[in-house]
């Protein structure tokens, strides 16, 4: 348990860092699929794979921690089971796009446009603006 209180949040790789690492990213990987590349190369988008590795390491983060919210104590919100296993969907497409040699262009457009990781981010803008109000997880 983090000094939150909450579980999961305020801790190092905690989820409010999680979401931000995964939005930044996404960023990242709309700019690499409009790039038209077909291999991954030595140039400023090289860093395509890292990115996904970053995600894919977030998304653990986020399963984590939406286990620990959805069993604390006043937790049971069906909110968290569904980003637990909307995120183990999205980290299932992401850990398939990692295992593809190379990581083209086309192949991290048709990425971004998988509906398991739309719904992914979806739930973490929704989390993330709930995070935000409520001020959990701010130090």
């Amino acid at each position: 348990m983090s000094d939150t209180g909450v579980p999961g949040i305020g801790e190092p790789g905690d989820l409010a860092a999680s979401i931000d690492a995964i939005e930044e990213a996404y960023e990242f990987m709309l700019a690499y699929a409009a790039s038209a590349r077909n291999e991954e190369g030595e140039d400023p988008f090289t860093g395509i794979r890292a990115a996904l590795v970053n995600v894919e390491a977030g998304l653990g983060t986020i399963i984590d921690a939406a286990t620990e919210l959805d069993e604390a104590p006043g937790g049971g919100s069906e909110f968290f089971i569904l980003l637990r296993n909307d995120a183990g969907r999205a980290r299932a497409v992401v850990r398939f796009a990692l295992a593809q040699m190379p990581i083209t262009s086309q192949l991290i457009d048709n990425l971004n446009a998988s509906i398991h990781l739309r719904t992914l981010l979806t739930d973490l803008f929704l989390l993330d603006e709930a995070l935000r109000i409520t001020g959990i997880g701010q130090a």
